[in-house]
Formats: structure tokens, sequence, C-alpha cells
């Protein structure tokens, strides 16, 4: 089965910087997607960035576009997710996720990201 590790949260003031790593291990194929989504309570999971392995096309919420940046190591199955000028609505559980399609979808345990004001 397909693991994913997260690791990088914490605490920050805003307009500080965080660099979220997650790291796949298992049986994982060629064409698939990973990305980094967050939550908080009472509200649905948000994509937050996400990254294609076939054309590296990216994808990001209009809310953190220009501030994040998801880069991807396909030899190491690990993607990240430089967050910069963080704010304080940017206070979330973090989870990386990977899709294999058309079905699989595995997530990570999720790390907290808290930024004060």
């Amino acid at each position: 089965q397909v693991q994913l590790v997260e690791s990088g949260g914490g605490s920050v003031q805003a307009g500080g910087s965080l660099r979220l790593s997650c790291a796949a291990s298992g049986p994982i194929y060629s064409v698939y997607t990973m990305g980094w989504y967050r939550q908080t309570p009472g509200k649905q999971r948000e994509l937050v960035a996400g990254i294609e392995t076939g054309d590296d096309r990216k994808t990001y919420a209009d809310s953190v576009r220009g501030r994040f940046t998801i880069s991807r190591d396909n030899a190491k199955n690990t993607v990240y997710l430089q967050m910069n000028s963080l704010k304080p609505e940017d206070t979330a559980v973090y989870y990386c996720n990977l899709r294999l399609p058309p079905f699989s979808n595995y997530w990570g345990q999720g790390t907290q990201v808290t930024v004060s004001s």
C-alpha cells in the first residue's frame, strides 16, 4: 500500500515561511498526481496546490497563488510546498495527497500549520 509521510509544519508569524515535504513509498506507478490540501473544522478540504508527474502542470488555489510554490522530485516520490508570506487565514491542517487514476487516492496524516498575526 502507498504511504505518505509529511513534515515541515509548525507555527510562524504572519509574513513568515514554511516548507512542507511529503515522501511517498510503496507501489507507485508512472502516471499519478500529488498535491496539498488543507482543512479547518467545519470546512471542506480545499486543494491548495497540485502537480502532475507527466506534463508537470501545476494548479494553485487563488488564495495562495504567488505566495506558495509546489515542486516535485519524481526520483524520490516526494512533493514539496514552499509557503511564503504566510497569513493567519492560511492556518489549517495540511494534507499530502497522491492520486493513482482512476480510483486510488492516498492521504498523509496531516500536519498543522499555524500563522499568528
